[in-house]
């Protein structure tokens, strides 16, 4: 066998340093620890850095939650490009633990679900003291699927101090029509016998809490979702009340194909918001 000309292999050892260079310049994605007071346990998290993350700057970030029964690699392992995207628009992307079924409440059924203490205090306090952030509300942002959708709402609204834009993609905004499903009832109580606690505790009751332009807003669902109703509703009482918002309706069911192309158009939204001018 012939040996391979001296000028063929050089110029292969430098494409493979180059390639080398380039892979150790490419998005970044950890998988951390974090400890919950509320909870008194250890959550997993994603941390998604961009390329040539390093720390003489500081950088904007995404919440991005994940729906009922995943969990905080759902949106890695299931949906292509959030990964990209932290390249794309120079931003930290961090995919927290909500549970099985916590729907991002701090439970008053069960004090084992403390997931907006953990999410909206906890969390965003241990990202900041870890990472390189933009540690306030113009540099945070937060979205969802499903009950994450709904779970990004609800902790954007009640924490308009921590978080400046917020987002869902297919988010079950209205809790009220579906009393018996997605463990719900086990968060607060059955509709029937606790009615205030699900009436507080729906996003579509919570508008009261927004003033125009006091929070950036994106939100999404497909016409086939049997969340689209419910977000119709939204956009509509977000319109009567006169609360500037992005409403995006597609054709798309509740499902990863929807999502995989939403959360693109979610980043792309919160990219703009981080960067608008004051």
């Amino acid at each position: 066998m012939k040996r391979m000309p001296h000028y063929c292999r050089t110029l292969l050892l430098a494409a493979a340093g180059l390639f080398n260079t380039m892979a150790a310049l490419a998005f970044q994605t950890d998988t951390v620890e974090t400890y919950s007071a509320a909870m008194k346990k250890n959550i997993k998290a994603v941390v998604i850095k961009p390329e040539g993350y390093n720390a003489s700057k500081n950088y904007p970030v995404v919440y991005l939650l994940h729906g009922y029964s995943d969990n905080y690699a759902g949106w890695v392992k299931k949906a292509t490009g959030v990964q990209e995207a932290a390249d794309r628009y120079n931003m930290l992307i961090v995919c927290p633990d909500g549970g099985f079924s916590s729907w991002y409440w701090d439970s008053p059924a069960d004090p084992a679900f403390q997931y907006e203490t953990y999410v909206s205090k906890e969390l965003v306090a241990w990202v900041d003291s870890h990472y390189k952030t933009i540690a306030n509300r113009k540099g945070r942002a937060i979205t969802g699927l499903s009950m994450g959708g709904h779970g990004a709402l609800y902790l954007a609204l009640r924490h308009q101090d921590v978080f400046g834009a917020a987002g869902s993609m297919s988010g079950g905004v209205d809790i009220r029509p579906f009393p018996n499903n997605w463990d719900m009832a086990k968060r607060l109580g059955t509709y029937a016998q606790q009615p205030a606690r699900w009436e507080s505790h729906t996003v579509i009751n919570m508008l009261h809490l927004l003033t125009p332009n006091a929070l950036a807003l994106i939100i999404d669902c497909g016409t086939e979702d049997f969340f689209f109703k419910v977000n119709e509703k939204l956009h509509e009482e977000l319109r009567y009340r006169n609360i500037p918002h992005d409403y995006y309706v597609r054709p798309g069911a509740h499902n990863w194909v929807y999502w995989t192309g939403a959360v693109q158009h979610q980043l792309l939204f919160m990219h703009n918001y981080f960067n608008a001018k004051p």
